[in-house]
């Protein structure tokens, strides 16, 4: 099986996500079910069929995220004695080169990756070019855009 990078924050959230999914979704789903089918006739039933299509929704989640898991490479950043290197799970600042804007990114698994929070994919093409990189190194990233330059403010393994 083919291992994906995770970080422990992601790991936290999905074990979290999991375990409200089995201990209150499903079995409220199961007693809606329950309930709907105390109504009578199944057939022209609203609110059996929703519960159950809401059940299919529920058990493939917790199959997703089960397989997900078990896939997972949990990678703690802090362990792995970087020595002020962007690697996987660092949250990094950089600035553009030639507008002077700022931005920080924290390199994340592609489950993870959401640029509103400023986590970013570790196969987007901004982090490709920044892992490796140290304070003070330039980076050139190869977007869509075209090429952009951003020098690397600060690294930080949280």
């Amino acid at each position: 099986m083919k291992k994906v990078p995770m970080t422990v924050a992601g790991a936290a959230s999905l074990k979290a996500e999991l375990h409200r999914l089995k201990t209150v979704d499903r079995p409220h789903i199961i007693q809606a079910i329950a309930d709907a089918r105390s109504n009578g006739d199944l057939t022209e039933n609203a609110d059996y069929e929703a519960a159950r299509e809401r059940q299919g929704f529920i058990e493939g989640r917790i199959i997703e995220i089960e397989g997900k898991l078990a896939a997972a490479q949990v990678i703690d950043p802090t362990t792995l004695h970087p020595e002020g290197r962007v690697v996987f799970g660092a949250t990094v600042e950089v600035e553009d080169v030639d507008s002077g804007e700022r931005k920080t990114y924290i390199i994340v698994g592609d489950d993870e990756a959401d640029i509103r929070t400023g986590k970013i994919s570790v196969h987007s093409p901004v982090s490709r070019a920044l892992i490796g990189k140290s304070e003070g190194d330039h980076a050139e990233v190869h977007a869509p855009a075209g090429v952009r330059v951003y020098e690397v403010v600060s690294v930080r393994y949280e």
